[in-house]
């Protein structure tokens, strides 16, 4: 087991130490294997860091190992974050099928349509979701109707947005954040949008 690893095995270290958090954040999903992956799921189930969660995730969705179905499920229910919860799926979706996949989005799509018309500007989650890591991998690889209606009920919202909200950032097929625009660009047309209105 290589040393940047080690420190990620210790269960009484902090997650806020910045060893710690430079280890899993350099970690790179080839160091994974069947007998270390158990430590990033006990990081997962103890940690309330959003970031540290959301990494785990990205690192796990690939993997199809056994235990990673119970996993993927818990993480699909305890997230609040549309684009987490997608990235919990996409790990799901390799255990269950295409039935359990279609019931699971139908509440997501709700809540999806509630975003829209509690966070009306939420340029941000339609991004994520919008992602090439997310919901574009999921059509492409399942072809199921149900992440095919997700998708473009995700993008219907999106484009029904003002234009200053979008094409800001994209999310490439690692799940790294890619700008668009510089961020001094950006925030002036945020807010020449909030000045107008």
């Amino acid at each position: 087991m290589s040393n940047f690893l080690s420190i990620l095995t210790d269960e009484k270290i902090k997650d806020s130490n910045k060893d710690f958090r430079n280890a899993l954040f350099s970690l790179d999903k080839n160091s994974i294997d069947k007998n270390n992956f158990v430590h990033l799921t006990r990081i997962y189930s103890v940690t309330k860091q959003l970031d540290l969660r959301n990494k785990i995730l990205r690192l796990l969705y690939n993997f199809d190992f056994p235990q990673l179905k119970d996993f993927f499920d818990n993480a699909y229910k305890k997230e609040r974050y549309l684009d987490m919860k997608i990235y919990a799926l996409r790990g799901l979706s390799q255990f269950v099928s295409e039935k359990e996949i279609e019931k699971l989005l139908q509440k997501f799509n709700l809540t999806l349509q509630k975003r829209q018309e509690s966070t009306p500007y939420n340029y941000q989650e339609y991004e994520l979701l919008r992602g090439q890591n997310a919901l574009p991998y999921l059509v492409e690889k399942y072809n199921y109707n149900c992440f095919k209606e997700t998708l473009n009920q995700v993008n219907d919202q999106y484009n029904t947005m003002p234009e200053a909200f979008k094409g800001h950032f994209t999310i490439d097929e690692n799940g790294e954040f890619v700008s668009l625009r510089n961020p001094g660009e950006s925030s002036t047309m945020i807010k020449d949008f909030f000045n107008k209105q």
